[in-house]
């Protein structure tokens, strides 16, 4: 069957939705809880928390470049992306999620000693920042071919930013590095 993406919304057959997407956005968490979802739209403030939270990320991003302990910072908002130019064509920011890739791979480590923001959820596009450790959560049950074919390495953390201060956010972040 065809599947159309219409603002946001998967239009196909409820074959597909049932048996593929449900499955994959279960164990993927593409999508913020609902409770989360009802709040955003509640406040109908959601155009101003993303930009917020794009604001952040974009800023933290640059924050972390070129940072001696980390192999690459990934956020399709900065200038340093591969595909700048191409996004900058299709779209005015870069979204709310970013990640970081330490070196060494020692992702996990970092979070287990600095866990202020790291929160066991799939959610992302929540209020409060989510960090969470791909090749330990959602990627978890991936081949270690497949996860090195996605550039998921023990060291990427990945950032959903929410509305703490970004200075705040890049110097817990830097803390954490140390």
């Amino acid at each position: 069957g065809k599947v159309v993406f219409l603002g946001g919304v998967v239009l196909s057959t409820e074959e597909f939705i049932n048996k593929t997407l449900e499955h994959f956005m279960k164990h993927t968490g593409g999508a913020m809880s609902a409770f989360n979802a009802w709040i955003m739209l509640k406040v109908e403030t959601i155009e101003l928390r993303v930009k917020a939270q794009a604001a952040s990320a974009l800023s933290i991003a640059g924050a972390l470049q070129g940072h001696k302990k980390l192999e690459r910072v990934i956020y399709p908002g900065h200038q340093s992306h591969p595909e700048d130019v191409l996004l900058s064509s299709q779209m005015s920011g870069g979204g709310t999620v970013l990640a970081i890739d330490i070196k060494g791979g020692k992702g996990g480590i970092c979070l287990s000693e600095q866990d202020q923001y790291r929160v066991d959820s799939n959610n992302l596009g929540d209020s409060k920042t989510i960090v969470t450790h791909p090749a330990t959560t959602t990627h978890q049950r991936l081949s270690d071919a497949r996860k090195s074919d996605l550039g998921i390495t023990t060291g990427l953390i990945r950032l959903s930013v929410g509305f703490e201060d970004s200075d705040d956010l890049v110097r817990d972040i830097l803390d954490a590095l140390r």
